[in-house]
């Protein structure tokens, strides 16, 4: 699509791109949320018109906005599942979000002319701005359309202007200022690093440490799993008030009645859930925690078991929960380090990287030895940069490292996705 558009003297040409819905990067809770009573008021049933104008950035030469907007939009959605959504209205015109998953509406636009070009226009009002946010037929509904309407305008100075069209039901200023500020550092997120963690007898010392007399029966999985499950947290700075998962793999095969066949070699785990807020998580003792932890692997029984394998059957093999959601992996049991072709023991048997897939809130606890030749497990992690060193902070603090952060705890391996 093409059209012209002019202020004052001046007149240019927007071409778009078919508009295109942007659904969360992975699988949402699908599930009806209710507006509350200040949100569904009348007089916030409208779109609100936002515009954010960008400059060229030398050092974004190579990276085009239109993708890394879009790509971003797409992952700040699965945190934000709501706004892609769709509003319904019920009895006594009670709007409640339909968390369908469908996404938001994005267009993708460019324009012949210069940020200078335009002048004066760069404050409002916009006399431009039905150009650079397509009116696209049906969205301007408050029910039953995208939540949000997006459009990316490339100019020819290599800068860019973001429209959003936001349906005001959903936020407020402070709101709007909450997701913009997520989706920016899923842009600049793009910048994810992989970076490993090691812990050695002195660190799984200072852990235990740190926990009541009645749960010194921990195991070392345990008292691990709580130390990243709160280190990732903190470093993520996640809503005090909102419910984090850490899902821990637990080995099925010793639980059947009658057992499995000698040999078995299928899959046969269940990854039950410790849940908590993220405000107790970091704010209550470390001993809850490892306590929470301890407690979930013993609702591994072969009666769970199947009702995972029935629950598959029923939702038609769906996805776990993802959102705010971490799963472990406890491999430094089988030390793989010891499979021998001849060459004697590998110097690290285990994954090659955090994550599984397209999901990669996922660490797996692999042995391994530390350049003093220490045994000890290592577990690598995910996270966007910024908050992976925070996480590497955190971590230091739980172990007595703060003034050592090139001991047993410093990272093996670093390498940017």
């Amino acid at each position: 699509m093409a059209s012209s558009s002019s202020s004052s003297s001046l007149k240019f040409t927007v071409r778009r791109c078919q508009p295109q819905l942007v659904p969360p990067a992975m699988p949402t809770p699908r599930e009806v949320k209710p507006l509350s009573d200040i949100d569904d008021q009348d007089g916030l049933r409208i779109h609100l018109p936002m515009i954010h104008i960008y400059k060229k950035q030398a050092s974004m030469a190579e990276k085009d906005p239109v993708q890394v907007i879009r790509q971003a939009l797409s992952r700040t959605l699965v945190f934000y599942y709501p706004f892609a959504g769709r509003l319904r209205e019920g009895p006594h015109r009670k709007l409640t979000v339909d968390c369908t998953g469908e996404g938001a509406m994005f267009i993708e636009a460019d324009a012949d002319v210069t940020l200078d070009q335009l002048g004066d226009s760069l404050q409002p009002p916009f006399p431009c701005f039905h150009e650079l946010l397509y009116d696209v037929p049906g969205t301007q509904e408050i029910t039953n359309t995208p939540l949000l309407l997006v459009q990316v305008t490339r100019l020819k100075c290599c800068g860019f202007i973001l429209a959003i069209g936001l349906n005001h039901t959903m936020c407020d200023g402070p709101g709007y200022a909450q997701f913009m500020s997520a989706w920016a550092e899923m842009a600049r997120d793009q910048n994810m690093v992989q970076r490993s963690f090691f812990f050695g007898p002195l660190d799984i010392a200072s852990l235990r440490r740190l926990i009541p007399q009645h749960l010194q029966h921990c195991t070392t999985f345990d008292l691990i799993t709580a130390c990243l499950w709160r280190c990732r947290t903190k470093a993520l700075q996640i809503e005090t008030d909102e419910d984090v998962r850490m899902m821990c793999i637990v080995n099925g095969r010793g639980r059947f009645n009658p057992p499995l066949p000698v040999g078995y070699y299928g899959n046969a785990f269940a990854y039950p859930a410790a849940v908590t807020t993220a405000g107790k998580l970091c704010r209550k003792p470390f001993g809850y925690a490892v306590e929470l932890i301890n407690k979930v692997k013993g609702e591994m029984t072969e009666e769970y078991l199947q009702s995972v394998a029935d629950l598959m059957v029923m939702k038609g093999r769906c996805l776990f929960t993802t959102v705010r959601s971490y799963i472990v992996s406890h491999l430094a049991r089988f030390n793989l380090r010891e499979v021998d072709f001849g060459w004697g023991d590998a110097v690290y048997g285990g994954v090659a990287k955090a994550g599984v897939g397209s999901f990669l809130g996922v660490s797996y606890f692999c042995s391994a030895k530390n350049g003093k030749g220490e045994e000890g497990i290592i577990f690598p992690i995910c996270l966007p940069a910024e908050a992976m060193e925070r996480f590497a902070q955190e971590f230091n603090l739980m172990l007595g490292n703060k003034n050592q952060p090139q001991t047993t705890s410093a990272t093996l391996i670093m390498s940017t996705l």
